[in-house]
């Protein structure tokens, strides 16, 4: 039996009564649909409830399922400590999904939280559920962490949900809970970009018509400055009702505290193989590599990555590379990704080495090993890497942001000792302004602050 039923809600804790102390009443939209929602899952008789929340264990790498036998929270933290909930957690379930996303090759991680307690983005949304159930038992729950890996990945989860679903005969009701963007109002808690409500109106029409293949188009820039927390959780959901006929319902939008709360509710139809987002073989989407790429460039960085990670020794230069590697000086930019996201990536703006390979070797070693947002890379990651380098050409000073264009020009932001740089071309990264703000962040130099700026051009080799 697949999913039978699909809700989109938001997690806000002062939505329950216990905690708004009357400001609950300024989302009265918000309550009605979450009320109608819950009653909608619970007349499908699901006998799990899959929920996906942004506040579980996060991970860059993988996705976290809880574990055990059961779980409980309480709002104490917000001032309600009489309101509780339990559930029994659906181990078959959660076996079964595991072992299913194992075999093609989707990391799942089981392992016990240091907290187990419920997270809010779940308790809000099982406060509802339980009500509609007048407080009787809730069916079993699989509750999901989301994670750093690429939508693509996400959605496949939703894919594999299904199927674990079909396999078990289980009636499945599926609960993606997340807010929309936190950053509506000046006066909100996280302040106004105009990201902000451009996410809102977007994500709600898309949710709202069920047009989950534009769940895709979203940049990651563009998500990041809108402060949203539930586009992986609905995609997921998308993923769920892959190849589904569904009938969507948008029950209400509000945002009056300047975070923006959505209420959709989905009905899965009949089989239609028209509404498959993804390029799929067994399963799995096509995922770019860089592994047997003909590209002298490219397989110099993958030798020295390679060299490193299973030897912990820099790889020599290697006999008969052209002379554009050999015989002249420049920047290089060496990225790595996984499935589509970026695993490690550093590069020198201005040559350091006497040539680009030297400079590629330098850098492809630090984007393995040093870049400070991640771990190192294993040697069980490398069969998974896609590689590319950027070659840049000398930086150009300029008077005027006329003068660049994000397609085609790089950008350095530099002010005394602090430069932020952001090569072209990047997915999500459409204006000047996007591109000149995000290296300028990157720097730490404030909105205020003079800077001077700089373009580039890069050759990309892939």
């Amino acid at each position: 039996m697949p999913v039978v039923s699909a809700i989109m809600v938001p997690h806000p804790p002062l939505i329950v009564p216990e905690v708004g102390r009357g400001e609950e009443r300024k989302i009265s939209a918000t309550i009605a649909a979450y009320n109608t929602a819950a009653k909608f899952l619970k007349d499908s008789q699901p006998e799990t409830i899959v929920l996906t929340t942004p506040h579980s264990l996060f991970y860059s790498d993988r996705f976290h399922i809880s574990p055990g036998e059961s779980a409980k929270g309480s709002f104490a933290s917000f001032l309600a400590p009489s309101v509780r909930i339990t559930v029994d957690y659906d181990t078959e379930f959660v076996d079964a999904l595991k072992k299913e996303a194992a075999k093609v090759g989707l990391p799942i991680d089981t392992s016990p939280e240091r907290d187990p307690t419920l997270d809010h983005g779940a308790m809000v949304p099982l406060y509802f559920i339980q009500k509609a159930y007048r407080l009787g038992k809730l069916p079993a729950v699989v509750r999901i962490g989301l994670s750093g890996l690429p939508l693509t990945e996400h959605y496949r989860l939703g894919m594999l949900i299904s199927e674990v679903a079909d396999r078990l005969g289980r009636r499945v009701g599926f609960v993606a809970s997340g807010d929309l963007s936190h950053r509506l109002r000046e006066d909100g808690p996280y302040g106004y970009t105009p990201e902000g409500p451009q996410y809102d109106d977007r994500i709600m029409n898309v949710m709202g018509e069920a047009n989950f293949g534009e769940l895709f188009e979203f940049g990651e820039a563009f998500c990041y400055a809108a402060g949203e927390c539930g586009h992986r959780s609905f995609t997921i959901m998308a993923g769920a009702l892959d190849r589904r006929a569904v009938k969507a319902e948008r029950l209400s939008y509000e945002g009056p505290f300047g975070v923006g709360y959505g209420v959709c509710i989905f009905e899965p139809g009949a089989a239609d193989p028209s509404r498959c987002y993804l390029e799929c073989t067994a399963n799995t989407p096509t995922a770019r590599s860089s592994n047997d790429s003909g590209d002298p460039y490219v397989k110099l960085a993958k030798l020295t990555v390679e060299t490193y990670v299973r030897e912990g020794k820099r790889a020599k230069v290697p006999d008969g590379l052209p002379e554009e590697l050999t015989g002249r000086r420049a920047g290089v930019f060496v990225s790595l990704h996984i499935r589509g996201r970026l695993r490690g990536c550093i590069g020198t703006i201005e040559p350091t080495t006497p040539s680009v390979a030297e400079e590629i070797i330098q850098n492809g070693i630090s984007a393995c090993s040093r870049d400070p947002r991640f771990e190192p890379v294993s040697p069980e990651e490398l069969p998974l890497l896609e590689y590319s380098v950027d070659v840049l050409s000398e930086p150009e000073r300029i008077d005027s942001p006329s003068l660049l264009d994000p397609k085609r020009y790089g950008v350095i932001v530099e002010y005394g000792f602090r430069r932020g740089l952001l090569l072209p071309d990047l997915e999500g990264v459409d204006t000047v302004e996007e591109q000149i703000d995000i290296a300028r962040r990157k720097a730490g130099i404030g909105k205020n602050e003079p800077y001077t700026l700089y373009r580039f051009e890069v050759v990309r080799h892939v």
